[in-house]
């Protein structure tokens, strides 16, 4: 049997000690080539885009020097940092690339109470951190629609709890005794021109399997004629109009004589559970899709080392604009509606 990736050293390019050993301008370097990767670092001008600066060297409130540009052209002030998410922040920029590495590393996913505890910070920094990296995920994801095999399913969020005594339960097969917080993800998932795995991951969070939102889902997210694999459900039924359906049936087999299955939908169902239960144990609806997303690309990227994936989401992360909805987040300035298939 074949070793598994993350035993390999392939997986392990780069340690969480390695980085916390870098000092605050080998981060600050770093970030720059991330952030101005067509001039190797060189500052650009947030304001005009000149390339022509110089170095002012400032001090912080808590006594730390910041190193800060000036406009030759334009007279602006920026730094690495300005116009981006970590904006205005307040830790270092080597304690980002330190929890980005740790996000990395963590490979079912991370809640923020853990990365409290990992950067010595109180939970609503941590809550934030980790919610502007799966931010930059979702902004800078590739829309290409997917194509060839793709497998589909779904699976649910927020379930009614049974009660105790069997007389106390209710019918939850009526509308009327559904949780009206309960949704549905929904997963495509592109299968790898080798026949191993899945390469592309698109989902998308709805209020159930219903036919309409899974074609709304899918004539978004996949080319027409392509071939689409489900468990047979009937809210699968209307994609036999633009795309090759095969069904298969779990109750007979996992993988049909055709190879009809959606095995690689339930790997992601797997990997999200794992997030769900054993980090974060309790996922609000209102950002529900930022997690599953976040899921999606740790399995997009299941065979990636760690330093390429750290590196990735550092790049993400410093050229992904200011997010209106994390700043100012425990003010009072938040997400005002889940992000729903139409």
């Amino acid at each position: 049997m074949a070793q598994h990736f993350l035993l390999t050293a392939n997986s392990r390019t780069i340690s969480e000690l390695e980085v916390a050993r870098m000092s605050e301008d080998e981060a600050r370097v770093t970030f720059e080539k991330l952030r101005w990767s067509d001039t190797d670092g060189e500052p650009v001008c947030s304001n005009c885009g000149c390339t022509n600066s110089y170095v002012i060297n400032t001090t912080s409130k808590t006594g730390k020097s910041i190193r800060r540009y000036k406009c030759k052209a334009c007279r602006t002030q920026y730094t690495v940092t300005s116009g981006t998410l970590f904006a205005n922040h307040k830790l270092e920029l080597r304690d980002y690339l330190i929890a980005i590495i740790i996000f990395t590393n963590a490979v079912k996913g991370i809640s923020a109470s853990q990365m409290s505890r990992a950067l010595g910070v109180q939970y609503k920094t941590a809550f934030v951190l980790v919610h502007k990296l799966r931010a930059s995920l979702i902004d800078n994801k590739d829309n290409t629609k997917l194509e060839g095999t793709i497998e589909m399913d779904g699976c649910y969020v927020g379930k009614t709890r049974p009660m105790n005594r069997k007389e106390d339960r209710l019918d939850l097969r009526l509308a009327q005794n559904l949780n009206p917080n309960k949704r549905c993800v929904l997963v495509a998932r592109q299968r790898d021109t080798d026949g191993i795995g899945a390469n592309r991951t698109f989902t998308a969070i709805t209020t159930g399997e219903a036919t309409q939102s899974i074609d709304s889902f899918a004539k978004e997210n996949i080319k027409y004629n392509s071939t689409i694999h489900s468990d047979g459900a009937i809210g699968y039924g209307n994609l036999e109009a633009w795309y090759e359906s095969i069904k298969g049936d779990h109750s007979i087999a996992y993988v049909g004589e055709n190879g009809e299955c959606s095995n690689q939908a339930e790997s992601f169902f797997s990997r999200f559970r794992r997030l769900q239960y054993g980090q974060c144990h309790k996922l609000g609806n209102l950002y529900l899709s930022n997690y599953v997303n976040e899921v999606a690309y740790r399995e997009d990227n299941r065979r990636v080392s760690n330093k390429t994936m750290m590196l990735d989401i550092a790049s993400k992360s410093i050229n992904t604009p200011t997010h209106s909805e994390w700043t100012g987040y425990w003010q009072g300035n938040k997400r005002t509606s889940e992000r729903l298939v139409a």
